[in-house]
């Protein structure tokens, strides 16, 4: 009855053609659906891939991709010569016990009452993992992404702040311009050329809340629903979801040691309308887009009139020479949007980053920017102009440089010595994570539930891949913790994979 149940289930599935995701991505999200809002109950045996694909009308390699998907992040798993089953616990990631009953944008009680744009924007994938009460985060070894908080100069930073509060300048407590402060602007630009290598000039600045409402705005501004865009694959889940939200076609372009292949992008879809890019660090592989790359990327964009996002998100973070020159300092077409943040380099909870768009599209992007919310947060803009000007920035940059390099070091000799075998990390010129491989046949999903019981926040890659993928590697963060929660991280992460060999 129990695999009558299921087959039942998964043929009342409707897939669509017009959905801007894929069918096996339709598929996934809907099996995923049903099994956690109990449609398909643990241990239930799910039919046949062949099967399957009968009953919807598609493919079986379809049917299969979305399978593969499910069990790379632990919600089926398989039995040799028996069939493929409902995991009896989920990834705990995912688990959301304390949320209140009603319908959500996620459900199709919810969806029914939103707009199509609406359903891409309420089901668009954000991050990894779901936090369900952000008055309550812990930055727990390995969370990636996250700046060294103890050791940013919060006394400066309120100093400078009482001194606009004790005489606040009052012109510019009503609305103020929509690109941002302009001598922040000019100190941005400034710091850009200087230190990135990009050409522009102030006009060409625009102050928004971090990179991702820099991606959103640039995706509403310049793509129509159903164009299809080139996105790294692996990428950045942010990123993709902007994206999503427009309702555009993704087309995952694959990333090797040098960078997106370009190539085979242009094979592929070659009248894709824009490529999303983070050359100088990729995320999450951290390979650097090379020079042959990036010529053939600009080209092709001149050629067809496509447009590029290079999202330089941590490039500051460079510990072997000076931070590579960016994709937009080579680009003489104008085709290219640049995007940085504060994000990493001070902290999240500022969302300050800027966006640099070629001349012609300046007017546009800041009436864009004024329709979302007006303009940016004035204070903080202010605060940070004193924190450029007086050479603050730099000077902790330098600081957290060194810090960070020090703190890859200490990552990579403790994981020499606890986790060989288990798991192997490879030294990364740029940037706050690590890629590690496991080793042993340990599957990665199975891993960063095991380190999770352990008191250990890592990352499945196959997160961060729109298509099934074959890598068992956990992203791993260094950056906020200190050389001994490094070393007692790395023990209790060798804890944990070796519990999975010995279950083995």
């Amino acid at each position: 009855m129990e695999q009558k149940n299921a087959t039942s289930t998964l043929l009342m599935i409707s897939l669509d053609e017009r959905d801007p995701r894929p069918l096996y991505r339709q598929l996934y999200d809907a099996i995923r659906h049903a099994i956690l809002t109990g449609e398909l109950t643990t241990g239930a045996r799910l039919p046949a891939t062949r099967e399957l694909a009968q009953g919807l009308g598609i493919s079986r390699s379809t049917v299969m991709n979305a399978f593969e998907q499910l069990l790379h992040e632990g919600y089926i798993y398989g039995r040799i010569g028996s069939g493929t089953y409902v995991a009896s616990t989920l990834p705990d990631d995912l688990l959301q016990t304390d949320q209140p009953k009603s319908a959500s944008p996620c459900t199709p009680e919810g969806q029914g009452s939103l707009s199509r744009r609406g359903q891409q924007l309420a089901t668009a994938y954000v991050a990894p993992q779901a936090q369900t009460n952000w008055d309550q985060i812990t930055i727990q070894p390995f969370r990636y992404g996250i700046p060294d908080f103890h050791l940013f100069p919060f006394t400066l930073w309120g100093k400078l702040i009482n001194r606009h509060l004790r005489r606040p300048p009052i012109h510019l407590l009503g609305y103020t311009d929509p690109a941002g402060y302009k001598p922040l602007r000019e100190q941005i630009a400034h710091y850009l050329r200087t230190a990135q290598g990009v050409h522009c000039e102030t006009e060409q600045v625009l102050i928004v809340s971090g990179s991702q409402q820099a991606i959103y705005l640039t995706a509403h501004l310049l793509l129509d629903p159903g164009d299809t865009v080139w996105i790294e694959e692996p990428c950045y889940l942010g990123t993709r979801g902007a994206l999503q939200g427009a309702g555009v076609r993704l087309a995952p372009i694959p990333v090797d040691e040098e960078g997106m292949n370009v190539s085979l992008g242009i094979e592929r879809s070659p009248q894709a309308r824009l490529a999303y890019v983070t050359p100088s660090h990729q995320f999450p592989l951290g390979t650097t887009l090379s020079l042959t790359r990036r010529l053939a990327l600009l080209q092709w964009a001149q050629q067809t009139g496509a447009w590029i996002i290079e999202d330089d998100y941590d490039s500051e973070f460079r510990y072997t020479g000076r931070p590579l020159s960016s994709l937009q300092g080579l680009d003489a077409a104008g085709r290219v949007i640049y995007v940085g943040t504060m994000s990493k380099v001070l902290f999240p909870g500022l969302r300050l980053g800027y966006i640099v768009v070629p001349p012609h599209l300046v007017d546009s992007f800041t009436t864009a920017r004024a329709l979302i919310d007006r303009h940016p947060p004035l204070l903080e803009q202010l605060v940070l102009t004193d924190f450029i000007e007086q050479e603050h920035f730099a000077r902790h940059i330098r600081r957290m440089r060194q810090v960070y390099a020090e703190r890859q070091h200490c990552l990579l000799e403790a994981s020499k010595r606890e986790l060989a075998g288990l798991l192997t990390l490879q030294y990364a010129e740029t940037g706050m994570h690590l890629v590690g491989k496991l080793e042993g046949g340990l599957q990665a999903q199975q891993a960063m539930q095991a380190a999770a019981r352990h008191g250990v926040l890592t990352q499945n890659m196959a997160s961060y891949f729109l298509t099934p993928t074959d890598l068992q590697a956990l992203l791993i963060g260094y950056t906020a913790f200190n050389e001994q929660e490094i070393l007692d991280g790395v023990r209790q992460l060798a804890r944990a994979l070796t519990s999975l060999t010995k279950r083995g």
